[in-house]
């Protein structure tokens, strides 16, 4: 097995001094360019790459930020974590990212492991029923931690969230306003904080507006879910005209169902989404939907990290970002009669 190269290797190589290489490497010290041109070609040819341990004890900060995420899979998810990369590279940090699926085991496990590899933040969409023995590991190692979605008040940690009851209270409101008087809830099983904050949203309009009782329906936020969901409340419920989605998935997923059982999305049903991910605008039909500009979201949460690992005392933040309503073809009047 080939020996991993050292510095000094390189020094060697581009016949320079350890000191003046070690400079070169890390952008320091007035070097030649005849010299820097030296160093980082025996560094290239020698795949030398600089020990980020070693720099790190050396500037007292660790360039590495963790993310842990639910279903790194889901479309909404995947725009996040790119907009969460795309800033955070572009200021010279490596993004990390591992998948809790939403279990407080696993979701230990991926902090004890950025914790050991000294992960210079995090960033974190905490798991239901989080214990305080998670939140005292990350308060004990002064973890620079910001959370997403999912708000926890009680902590001492920066937050990135959407103003989700005011998202499903637009987004009902927009249905009810083309005459819809049965309207569903569907997606989600949990009872986390923000599903339960999107579901008041909804049920908030319906009573409000004198409209029928509030209909949740539970079904997991993904494409085939939501068609399987569909076929059964449409058959178990033929009097909702119109539903309001947890998220773009379930709603596409949802879209597909009614046209495979031969009715159009925005005559026989509407939909309303939520998200607004790249699918939403070219599903067939295109879906209405709440937009919250996942990649955007994800250069503000990385923003908020980079303000705190450069202003570590200041009090900690809370974002919230409106949705905005895009209307699209899944929305329409009710059908007649």
């Amino acid at each position: 097995m080939a020996r991993k190269p050292k510095l000094e290797t390189v020094a060697k190589e581009a016949g320079v001094s350890t000191a003046t290489a070690s400079q070169v490497m890390r952008g320091a010290g007035r070097i030649s360019d005849a010299t820097r041109k030296k160093v980082l070609e025996a560094a290239h040819k020698l795949h030398y790459v600089p020990d980020g341990r070693a720099a790190s004890m050396r500037s007292g900060i660790n360039r590495e930020i963790g993310l842990v995420i639910h279903q790194i899979a889901n479309p909404f998810n995947a725009e996040v974590i790119s907009g969460v990369s795309d800033l955070l590279e572009a200021e010279g940090f490596l993004v990390s990212v591992l998948d809790s699926r939403d279990d407080v085991e696993r979701q230990r496990r991926n902090i004890q492991a950025f914790i050991r590899n000294a992960r210079g933040g995090l960033l974190w969409v905490p798991a239901d029923d989080t214990d305080d023995t998670t939140y005292d590991l990350l308060r004990t190692h002064g973890i620079p931690t910001v959370t997403f979605l999912r708000h926890l008040p009680s902590e001492p940690f920066d937050h990135v969230g959407i103003r989700d009851a005011d998202a499903t209270r637009k987004a009902t409101e927009h249905l009810a306003d083309l005459g819809h008087r049965h309207i569903a809830f569907l997606g989600g099983k949990s009872r986390s904080f923000v599903r339960t904050e999107r579901i008041a949203g909804y049920s908030d309009v319906m009573q409000e507006r004198g409209l029928a009782e509030p209909l949740v329906w539970d079904t997991e936020d993904d494409k085939m879910s939501g068609m399987e969901a569909m076929v059964a409340l449409r058959t178990a419920h033929p009097e909702v005209t119109a539903i309001v989605c947890n998220g773009d998935m379930v709603a596409i997923g949802a879209s597909l169902a009614l046209q495979k059982m031969g009715q159009t999305p925005g005559h026989d049903v509407s939909i309303v989404g939520f998200d607004d991910v790249q699918d939403a605008a070219v599903s067939t039909p295109p879906l209405t939907t709440m937009a919250v500009s996942p990649y955007q979201l994800g250069r503000k949460l990385a923003q908020i990290m980079l303000d705190r690992l450069q202003a570590p005392d200041t009090p900690p933040t809370v974002t919230q970002v409106a949705a905005t309503l895009i209307t699209r073809s899944t929305t329409g009047a009710p059908p007649a009669g």
